[in-house]
């Protein structure tokens, strides 16, 4: 049985967990805000990658992977550290936050589905139509834009109804003069 002094003793120097931390940290970001798409209502990419490594890293911590609780503190800390001074900057730095969050992405404009951007948001037809049934949008000529927000979310706004010359009342059918 080991003494608790041997509990608290690090493996390994302060410096080696935080460099490890940072490494690991970055490489995750870089690789789920560039490579892996966004899925519509998804949480966001930072959110998501400080729940993944938090998870490893107390798993670690907790369960002796480390010789000591002290090396898994130092790590949990470094995450922590790192996702408070990522937000701190995004929020003012407008640089940062274009960098680690990717800009709206236009998916229909007056009832026209941008064809570029589907692809590359890997979206197929039918997602962005079930997506739309969710909004309550029947048709796809009813919206006036629909955007994939930077969480993943379909931001969508529909056509507004204009007054026919009878009274009743027609879709509207675009941007005035267009």
């Amino acid at each position: 049985m080991s003494a608790l002094p041997d509990v608290f003793a690090r493996e390994f120097p302060v410096w080696h967990m935080v460099a490890r931390g940072t490494v690991v940290y970055w490489f995750l970001l870089l690789v789920f805000r560039f490579v892996l798409r966004r899925d519509i209502g998804a949480m966001s990419v930072a959110d998501l990658l400080f729940v993944v490594l938090v998870a490893d890293a107390s798993s670690n911590a907790m369960q002796g992977e480390y010789r000591s609780v002290n090396d898994g503190l130092v790590l949990l800390t470094t995450l922590v550290a790192w996702n408070f001074a990522l937000d701190w900057l995004s929020y003012r730095v407008p640089a940062i936050a274009r960098f680690l969050e990717p800009q709206p992405e236009v998916l229909i404009r007056h009832g026209r589905i941008n064809r570029k951007a589907m692809k590359r948001e890997m979206i197929t037809l039918d997602e962005l139509e079930a997506k739309l049934r969710e909004e309550g949008v029947d048709s796809i000529a009813d919206v006036r834009i629909a955007r994939l927000e930077s969480d993943g979310k379909l931001s969508v706004k529909q056509r507004a109804e204009q007054p026919k010359s009878d009274g009743s009342k027609a879709p509207d059918t675009g941007p005035p003069g267009g």
